[in-house]
């Protein structure tokens, strides 16, 4: 819906990658600074984060008017965690470790309402719009979004993913490469064969099933690009920033030189 943009990105992605950050924050303002910067899509982060849930409502307000979507990854794969943030109205709900077929079913039912199979409570606040949106419109939504976007991030995941592309109703999946590394016992070694050969296999995969592939890509774009990804982020908001002032002050040093 236009609140969120996903339809924006969606078509996005149909012409290229998408580019993201992350954002742990709780000041919205960061959000519309991304926005604006040109990014395709904000991961409005409760999992390491420390924004409490009227923070995450402002993230996703400031989005609005803009061309950028608002994914939201949750704390965890609970109900009433995700029905707090789903009647927020994100474009996608991204619940970290996934690891088997039960957990991707757990969260497909949490986002969507019993009609659909699912578990969902009837909240409808901002994506009726507030009550502008007649509930027959409202309803005929909710059953594609948001988006129903599991993280794959541990080698558990790996072993069972067959059968968690294979749960109905996921949109997209999102390779977490830092703690999928670290499941396998290489922390961060991205550039090993085996964890290399583990993303390919994954994208492959989820390709295979139509399903769309994000990951917390960095700066390898190109890597990401050739396993078919369809969007990345390229960092969290802390990295950003204290990668400009550092690159600032290398340049500003060599006045002193």
């Amino acid at each position: 819906m236009k609140i969120n943009n996903l339809e924006t990105f969606k078509n996005i992605i149909s012409n290229r990658m998408a580019f993201g950050t992350c954002i742990s924050f709780h000041d919205a303002s960061i959000s519309e600074i991304a926005a604006d910067s040109g990014m395709d899509f904000c991961w409005i982060d409760m999992e390491h984060g420390i924004m409490n849930l009227t923070d995450v409502m402002y993230h996703i307000m400031a989005l609005r008017g803009t061309d950028c979507a608002a994914f939201v990854r949750v704390p965890e794969n609970s109900p009433t965690c995700i029905k707090h943030v789903i009647d927020l109205a994100p474009a996608g709900i991204i619940v970290p470790m996934v690891n088997t077929a039960e957990d991707a079913e757990k969260m497909v039912r949490a986002c969507r309402f019993p009609m659909e199979g699912g578990n969902r409570g009837f909240g409808p606040r901002r994506g009726s719009l507030y009550g502008k949106v007649g509930m027959r419109e409202f309803f005929e939504m909710s059953k594609t979004e948001p988006w129903i976007i599991p993280q794959i991030e541990h080698v558990q995941a790996v072993e069972n993913l067959d059968s968690i592309l294979s749960v109905e109703g996921i949109d997209s999946i999102c390779i977490g490469p830092y703690d999928l590394s670290c499941s396998m016992g290489k922390p961060g070694m991205m550039e090993d064969p085996e964890v290399k050969s583990v993303f390919d296999e994954i994208c492959a995969k989820a390709l295979a099933k139509g399903i769309v592939v994000g990951a917390y890509g960095g700066n390898d774009y190109q890597a990401w690009k050739s396993r078919g990804a369809n969007w990345i982020s390229l960092a969290f908001d802390e990295g950003a920033i204290s990668q400009s002032y550092r690159s600032m002050l290398a340049e500003a040093s060599k006045v002193n030189a």
